[in-house]
């Protein structure tokens, strides 16, 4: 089993950096023609996707949906376990907002945010579900950098740390009792097509 984790599209509120979490916010249109170029590099590549699971948000549901149309394959029903993080009091403030009002170490604060450790779980579950439910299938997961970035954590105990990109592909392949990456936050579709 192969599973491709994408990061969303671009939203207007990631060009301005408020935090979304899970504020139902879209896809704008520099997101929709990222979800294009990543669906046109996997109609390129010798992989086969059997299908595409997305959050429930809306920006990762119209990625899933663009790339699900131009692959010709099944978009499942949303997963509400690949949502992004809930940040709690957090949502919708710039950087410079939420240090205006508890300081550059506001991520120390309990400001009603998902705790790293509820987030690892639902993601471990998720993948191990889809272990138990579709082992001889490739699927496209398509869920947000917060989540994403925990799952990594989680699997790979900080070997990756960098920043998920908007529209970044990851493969993880199932060896026995692992996931091994093949493919990590990579983003050639965009860098290409500028």
């Amino acid at each position: 089993m192969r599973i491709g984790l994408i990061r969303h599209g671009q939203t207007d509120w990631n060009v301005i950096g408020r935090i979304q979490g899970q504020s139902d916010i879209p896809l704008n249109n520099e997101g929709r023609r990222q979800a294009e170029l990543l669906a046109n590099r996997l109609l390129q590549e010798k992989d086969s996707w059997d299908f595409v699971v997305s959050s429930g948000l809306s920006r990762a549901q119209e990625t899933g949906n663009i790339i699900a149309s131009k692959l010709g394959i099944p978009l499942y029903d949303p997963d509400i376990r690949l949502n992004e993080r809930a940040f709690g009091q957090v949502e919708g403030l710039t950087a410079t907002e939420r240090e205006q009002k508890w300081g550059q170490n506001w991520e120390q604060h309990d400001l009603g945010q998902e705790k790293d450790e509820d987030i690892q779980v639902r993601g471990l579950q998720f993948m191990e579900d889809m272990w138990m439910k579709y082992p001889d299938k490739n699927m496209l997961v398509i869920s947000h950098g917060g989540f994403l970035a925990q799952l990594f954590r989680r699997l790979y105990q900080d070997k990756y740390t960098e920043r998920i990109g908007n529209l970044s592909l990851t493969i993880l392949e199932k060896k026995d009792i692992d996931w091994v990456p093949q493919l990590f936050n990579c983003t050639r579709h965009l860098l290409e097509n500028k």
